[in-house]
């Protein structure tokens, strides 16, 4: 690896899953905007763009392997099955942390400003380790999503989780950080919460999104209720503390009752109280069932935890620097 700053090897990681019909004008896109960063001197020309194939259904590794023939900037890296975005992010990292000095994570679609990354290399010279993406607004996004977007984030900031509102996994990493990321082992990724614990030298990259221009986004309501639960399991009991809070509450709800049910029965209005049963054993009921979905998470994740399992296989390797390892099973751990 290069260890001068003003002129290091650039890894452009690109998770993607099911992106036929973006990943030809992305791909086309970030191998001009390598170009012109090597023709200005800003990297060193060794710097190269790895495509990650999150087990895609559709043609999306077909488009890769013929890139990789075409141009040998690309590096085509496949999962064995569909293992989620944030591990396809970290594969990415944790195979270019072998041969960059930096990487830049940016998502297939492009709706991120790629002239941002110029900005972020230049704070990277500066001596910042990592370098975070934050958007400069969410016009982009509907109602729902952006609504849902705050909401997480100021949860997340409730619960004690060290993370930049807005913040997308647009964002550089050193080879330094990343050798400290792969010190991370738990399965349950949350990326943008575990890179902050980190701690090494930051700066903010503020950019533009734009309206996606090919396809549908991946991202379905499902996969950002996963990676909710994700990072507020990750990063806080909070929600442990909240259920023993909530106890304490129906233990209080339960002893106004038992006076409020004292007081019917005296005055004979024991017909009347059937109103009053009936919420408590659906409120209290509720506050349980809840409760125990709480628990449950924690138990659940801490399940997957202990299984030690791997995060992903590579299925093939198109890289000219790793010819040996090309169309054969890599296992990482």
């Amino acid at each position: 690896m290069n260890n001068n700053r003003q002129k290091g090897i650039l890894y452009i990681v690109v998770p993607c899953y099911n992106e036929e019909e973006a990943l030809e004008t992305s791909a086309n896109a970030l191998l001009n905007k390598l170009q012109e960063l090597k023709q200005k001197d800003v990297i060193d020309d060794k710097s190269k763009i790895v495509l990650v194939d999150d087990g895609s259904k559709d043609r999306t590794w077909n488009i890769i392997e013929q890139f990789y023939k075409e141009d040998k900037n690309i590096i085509g890296l496949r999962f064995a099955h569909n293992r989620g975005h944030q591990n396809a992010i970290l594969a990415g990292m944790m195979y270019a942390k072998k041969y960059c000095d930096f990487t830049i994570t940016i998502d297939a679609d492009l709706q991120q400003d790629i002239n941002a990354m110029e900005d972020f290399i230049s704070e990277y010279v500066k001596g910042s380790e990592i370098v975070y993406g934050v958007r400069n607004s969410r016009k982009t996004d509907g109602l729902f999503k952006k609504l849902s977007a705050t909401m997480f984030y100021k949860s997340m900031r409730i619960m004690g989780c060290d993370i930049y509102e807005n913040s997308a996994d647009y964002r550089l990493m050193s080879s330094k950080a990343l050798e400290a990321l792969s010190e991370y082992s738990e399965v349950n990724l949350f990326l943008r919460g575990i890179i902050p614990d980190i701690g090494f030298k930051t700066s903010v990259v503020y950019f533009d999104v734009f309206p996606r221009m090919q396809g549908e986004s991946k991202y379905s309501l499902s996969k950002m209720l996963t990676l909710a639960a994700d990072g507020i399991t990750s990063f806080s009991i909070k929600p442990i503390r909240m259920v023993f809070g909530m106890g304490i509450l129906a233990l209080l709800v339960g002893f106004i009752m038992v006076i409020h049910i004292f007081y019917e029965h005296y005055f004979g209005y024991t017909v009347s109280g059937w109103s009053s049963i009936l919420m408590s054993v659906w409120i209290l009921g509720g506050a349980v069932l809840l409760s125990l979905g709480i628990i449950g998470e924690y138990v659940g994740r801490n399940y997957m935890e202990t299984k030690r399992r791997p995060r992903y296989y590579f299925w093939e390797v198109l890289s000219s620097e790793d010819p040996e390892n090309s169309f054969n099973d890599v296992k990482e751990e």
